[in-house]
């Protein structure tokens, strides 16, 4: 499939496939007669891997590292594996502090429940219907 097709294939742009292969990221794309590139399902399986590699947070140079040792074949195992192992630690250290920010979003956001279910619900832009100055942490109303 020409570049146009395997972009909408894989969901990234003709851009961003372009880049990849300019920065080593994608091998060597066979080429049709005219130039045009052509792209075939292992292409496809190998967008789909680096793609979830970005989408976790991998660098473009870690990627790059990851290619070159792709490049030396059964040689480099070990070394992907490391690679591979510290961006997962990295990863899953990165869920962890998330799943801690989202909790405490979701202690502030039942504690704001419970305070509306105490006191009644202003509508938008009225102040509750406790009165009073708004404290700290209260949202601002816009207007």
């Amino acid at each position: 499939m020409n570049i146009r097709e395997f972009a909408e294939h894989t969901g990234l742009t003709a851009h961003t496939l372009r880049y990849y292969e300019r920065v080593g990221l994608m091998g060597s794309i066979g080429r049709e007669s005219n130039g045009h590139r052509v792209y075939g399902p292992q292409d496809a399986q190998w967008v789909s891997f680096l793609h979830h590699l970005r989408e976790t947070g991998m660098s473009i140079r870690e990627l790059q590292r990851y290619c070159a040792l792709r490049e030396q074949g059964d040689a480099s195992l070990a070394a992907r594996l490391a690679l591979l192992e510290r961006h997962a630690e990295r990863v899953a250290a990165q869920l962890r502090e998330q799943h801690e920010h989202l909790a405490r979003l979701r202690e502030t956001v039942a504690a704001y429940q419970a305070r509306l279910a105490r006191h009644g619900a202003a509508r938008p832009g009225e102040p509750p219907a406790t009165g009073g100055p708004p404290r700290a942490g209260d949202p601002v109303p816009r207007r």
